[in-house]
């Protein structure tokens, strides 16, 4: 519990600075962080990242993406500074393009993490005009009270940066996604003297990443990956399809470097490797004269003679992984003898996705390789060892562990301490912290939640369609139609639609029949002059039905009846 709330004990109008997530702590995705700098009752604020995370899977049927719900700072957005992206996987950026007219305020960006914005908004017809700060990597920039500066780091992404964000109260370091990687195969290594030069500054408090807070050791390099997948590629006999994040610059570099050392083809299939493909060349992080072919090209190519590098990692069943595994690939197929390499970790949540394409290309006989029987994937984030590093070199007098669910951000917390670290403090998402002035406490809550984009429409996730979908997926629907006079008399024989409950009961009576039946049992048993009440007949037509079908099935349906008055001698 909170040691104290903010407005209790607390001189007025005193200068505060804090951190809240409305999405990333306790959680790995839907990265939004706030830092607010003043008085608790005029605060300004910065945020950090605006992503999303992905369904999970009967939980949320029939929607595409999940936002944070930014009510909180909606509310404040005439206090917001700004927006600053770490970097353009989609947990960091994937949210900005739907949700920026809810803030409407600058959003701060190195070259490439622009590139993909403008990108992604260029998909979307000019639909907004987001004003996009471009800010040279390891540039700086002022917003409101804060003074940011963005710091190199390694990544499975070009240019993910940490933040250094500098305030009247003292300076945060928030990390974003990192790892110690000093062999990267694309971009540049972290900048070391820069965070040993943050440390003798003086770091306040730093943010920074859990996911791997729990593995020991430090992680491998990219460039490893990229000597391994090449040696897998130029022993394979027949085709090799290759499928990873679209956004991971350098596995994309690794495969046709592979494909290449190899006599190969590389073929590329997939519409988002191909935006992150010339977002990477127009930035300098491909060279202007990257080779590949188009899917369309595949088949021209003998079996020995091509890579094909594929979207759909993660099961998306829209991605080319997928359709090829289905054989419905309009360009691409695999056969027997071929091998299919997952060069990528299973997100949470995306396992059975993943092990039925997985599955499906066994069954075809293709070879199917994964980060479990060779180094085809390294992480992006630091293990335990790489922790240890970082806060070495930065002596923080606060630790506040982010991106990662409860038990990351404790396994970081005990790390930090043993890291001696004064004060470390683990919140979740709505939590607000005080970093200064005092010891670092949780002194209030913000409103947090998901909305769910659904189709063309973003809605919340409490209520509404999704919930009603929820309950459908799990009992079914019955429609009554019933067309009466104006006296309530049934004016001709009742309608029904059934669907997602089973078509008879246990001794094999049609369940039509057993609705029809309850229908027409009800409408007996209510007394002539009180038929006249049409929404008291639709309404207990309703319960009978519900009732009578729980007693043939064992579930409630839901039961929906509509009336219509037909005018006449009833």
């Amino acid at each position: 519990m909170p040691e104290e709330r903010t407005k209790r004990g607390r001189p007025h109008g005193q200068d505060e600075l804090v951190f809240l997530a409305l999405g990333g702590l306790g959680e790995i995705g839907m990265n939004a962080y706030l830092y607010g700098y003043g008085p608790p009752d005029a605060r300004k604020w910065l945020m950090v990242d605006l992503g999303i995370t992905f369904p999970e899977g009967e939980d949320d049927p029939g929607i595409d993406v999940i936002f944070p719900d930014l009510r909180f700072i909606e509310e404040e957005r005439s206090a917001l500074a700004g927006i600053v992206i770490t970097h353009a996987h989609e947990d960091h950026i994937g949210a900005v393009v739907d949700l920026w007219s809810r803030l409407g305020v600058p959003v701060y960006a190195t070259p490439f993490t622009a590139g993909m914005l403008k990108a992604k908004l260029a998909e979307y017809g000019g639909k907004h005009a987001i004003p996009i700060r471009e800010v040279k990597l390891n540039g700086r920039f002022q917003a409101g009270p804060f003074d940011v500066e963005f710091i190199e780091m390694s990544h499975s992404i070009p240019e993910s940066s940490a933040l250094a964000i500098r305030t009247p109260a003292g300076l945060v370091l928030h990390t974003g996604d990192w790892k110690l990687d000093r062999t990267p195969l694309i971009g540049g290594a972290p900048d070391e003297k820069r965070l040993a030069a943050l440390g003798d500054e003086g770091v306040l408090a730093m943010i920074c990443d859990s996911t791997n807070a729990m593995r020991e050791g430090q992680s491998p390099s990219e460039r490893d990956v990229a000597k391994s997948l090449t040696a897998i590629v130029k022993e394979a006999p027949h085709r090799v399809a290759v499928t990873t994040f679209a956004s991971n610059v350098a596995r994309v570099k690794a495969v046709a470097d592979a494909a290449r050392a190899a006599g190969r083809e590389l073929v590329v299939a997939g519409r988002a490797l191909h935006r992150v493909i010339d977002v990477a060349i127009d930035t300098g992080y491909l060279p202007q004269g990257f080779r590949y072919v188009d899917q369309q090209q595949f088949s021209e190519y003998k079996r020995s003679n091509v890579v094909c590098l594929c979207t759909g990692s993660q099961g998306e069943p829209r991605a080319a992984m997928a359709r090829i595994a289905e054989n419905e690939h309009p360009d691409i197929s695999l056969d027997k003898g071929d091998l299919a390499i997952f060069s990528s970790r299973t997100i949470p949540g995306n396992e059975k996705a993943v092990g039925w394409i997985q599955n499906s290309l066994v069954r075809m006989g293709v070879e199917v390789l994964t980060d479990n029987e060779a180094l085809v994937h390294v992480t992006g984030h630091p293990r335990r060892d790489e922790l240890r590093q970082l806060y070495a070199w930065t002596r923080p007098r606060i630790a506040v562990p982010m991106h990662g669910e409860a038990r990351h951000l404790k396994a970081h917390a005990e790390l930090a301490r043993e890291a001696g670290v004064a004060e470390v403090q683990v919140a979740y998402n709505g939590e607000i912290v005080r970093l200064s002035p005092g010891p670092v406490r949780i002194v209030d809550d913000a409103p947090v939640g998901r909305l769910f984009r659904d189709g063309n429409l973003i809605v919340p996730s409490g209520d509404g369609p999704v919930r009603e979908r929820r309950k459908l997926a799990f009992v079914g629907i019955v429609v009554v139609a019933l067309a009466l006079s104006r006296r309530g008399e049934l004016m001709a024989e009742p309608q029904i639609a059934i669907d997602g409950v089973p078509a008879e009961d246990a001794d094999g009576e049609p369940m039509g029949e057993i609705v029809l039946g309850t229908v027409e049992g009800t409408l007996k048993s209510i007394p002539r002059d009180r038929r006249r009440d049409i929404e008291m007949v639709a309404e207990a037509v309703r319960r009978a039905v519900r009732s009578g079908v729980a007693d043939a099935w064992g579930k409630k349906p839901i039961v929906k009846v509509l009336v219509s008055v037909i005018e006449g001698k009833g």
